[in-house]
């Protein structure tokens, strides 16, 4: 039977089901022939919709890339009603009368939560206090005192009012909580509110719409069915630049080398041109098509002077 190449598996998360519970399904189907490593870049909260990104064997080893990409959310707010968990799961706090808020006013009010912004994470996160997940914290009923965190909401708009509820489309950066964002809205908007849905639309260069949806991923289902619709682990960073280089010096690294700047010199010097995301950043080294490795590289004025250091490998 075909195995799971490593890399990722775009699936769009059905309501009820837990992000786990997603990468159990597909490790179950695999565990039929070879068993393969597999995560997933991001968790969604159960009631919450969208796109996961299920990792693969040597895929796993690309969380840190792709989870730190910014994200797009369908969200609908709730006004008049505040949960302990800030969406629909949790316990009500207080109940308050919604006024006749007009759009405009509304809309007037969403500038002041794009940009960066400072947010509390919400006591019901994995967020580690004192070693121990809040959420695990919270259960218990005691007291967890997060720190507000600075993230960037690059766009919010909204797009139907029909109080009480706000539907509106978010485009933000790693790390934001959408629950915050919907319950500090709400309370600027004067009867406080909750999240009262959430859909990921993307993450990265990912789209929902390419995704396979989780209620086809069941018992019965083909390992082939999965193995088909699997990325490449060199195709899951396609916003990342890369350089290519022959298939001895892809043998070292593999192997625990790490080159100098000027052996991959030569490698760009018969591409077109210096790869976008070589400067100060993270950047591919790839030979014959595969993804050898992933390395960070800090550039200064002169090209003599660029550090780069391997910071993940990948075997063939």
């Amino acid at each position: 039977m075909e195995h799971a190449a490593d890399g990722i598996l775009l699936t769009d998360k059905g309501p009820g089901e837990t992000s786990y519970g997603v990468v159990k399904k597909i490790k179950t189907l695999f565990r039929r022939s070879n068993p393969v490593k597999v995560g997933h870049a991001g968790t969604l909260d159960p009631f919450a919709t969208g796109l996961l990104i299920i990792l693969l064997g040597q895929g796993t080893k690309l969380s840190q890339f792709i989870m730190s990409a910014e994200k797009v959310y369908l969200a609908t707010v709730e006004l008049g009603v505040e949960t302990d968990t800030l969406d629909p799961t949790g316990k009500v706090l207080r109940t308050s009368y919604v006024s006749d808020l007009r759009p405009e006013y509304i809309r007037d009010r969403v500038d002041r939560f794009v940009g960066k912004i400072r947010q509390i994470p919400p006591a019901y996160s994995a967020i580690r206090y004192k070693g121990t997940r809040a959420y695990k914290l919270a259960r218990r009923g005691q007291s967890v005192d997060l720190k507000a965190r600075e993230v960037t909401v690059y766009s919010l708009h909204i797009l139907a009012v029909d109080l009480p509820q706000i539907t509106m489309r978010i485009r933000c950066s790693s790390g934001t909580y959408i629950r915050s964002l919907a319950a500090d809205f709400g309370r600027d908007l004067g009867p406080g509110g909750h999240l009262r849905s959430l859909r990921r639309l993307k993450s990265g260069p990912f789209d929902v719409e390419d995704a396979l949806p989780s209620s086809e991923i069941t018992d019965k289902a083909r390992e082939g069915l999965l193995s088909a619709r699997v990325l490449s682990i060199r195709d899951a960073l396609p916003d990342m630049g890369e350089i290519v280089i022959n298939a001895a010096l892809a043998e070292k690294v593999r192997h625990g080398y790490q080159p100098v700047w000027e052996e991959l010199i030569v490698g760009l010097k018969r591409q077109a041109g210096i790869p976008s995301g070589v400067n100060d950043g993270w950047i591919k080294l790839v030979s014959n098509n595969k993804l050898v490795a992933i390395m960070k590289v800090n550039s200064e004025d002169e090209v003599s002077r660029v550090k780069a250091k391997i910071e993940r490998v990948f075997f063939a």
